[in-house]
């Protein structure tokens, strides 16, 4: 189990992650619904999940970070995923504010459009399904955050010695 930000061994950016997932889809839908019905409500919905949205994804960064940085080993394949899922992340999330940043000062009005507000929250949901992706890949395929049992950490550690003897040998050729 590689994770470092835990609370009684339970990874903690698994669990905040929900968060903006939802909030970052219930927002694609609120601009989406916004744009057929131009109902205020929808848009009101949009901005205020947003908000959440954006809260909660930075709140969830925190501990995926501390988890990144200090427990995967340096080198290692699970190291290169974990930037690019980091990196799709922070791309949604500087999506996701900027739509913010353009339509939190429509809460009492009408918004003049809604095509930026829908690219860029469709580029962020689009963003946030592909860290998704790999979020997954580094629980399923790495193990990042599972707590495993002494004869899972047995093999795990072999097959990484082979891993690294197999890559030795490579760049020794």
């Amino acid at each position: 189990m590689y994770s470092k930000a835990a609370i009684a061994g339970h990874p903690i950016h698994p669990m905040l992650i929900g968060f903006p997932v939802a909030c970052y889809t219930g927002t694609l839908v609120g601009f989406a619904v916004y744009a057929a019905t131009g109902h205020q409500f929808w848009l009101n919905l949009a901005i205020a999940l947003n908000v959440v949205g954006v809260g909660s994804a930075l709140l969830a960064a925190l501990p995926g970070l501390v988890d990144w940085a200090f427990g995967i080993p340096r080198g290692s394949a699970a190291k290169t995923v974990g930037l690019a899922h980091a990196g799709l992340n922070v791309t949604a999330l500087v999506l996701f504010a900027v739509s913010l940043g353009t339509y939190v000062t429509h809460w009492n009005g009408p918004a003049t459009g809604t095509t930026l507000g829908l690219a860029l929250t469709s580029a962020g949901v689009a963003c946030t399904l592909a860290a998704g992706f790999l979020g997954w890949m580094l629980v399923q395929d790495y193990h990042i955050g599972i707590r495993l049992t002494p004869t899972q950490e047995r093999d795990e550690l072999a097959v990484q010695n082979v891993h690294r003897i197999g890559a030795h040998r490579s760049h020794a050729a």
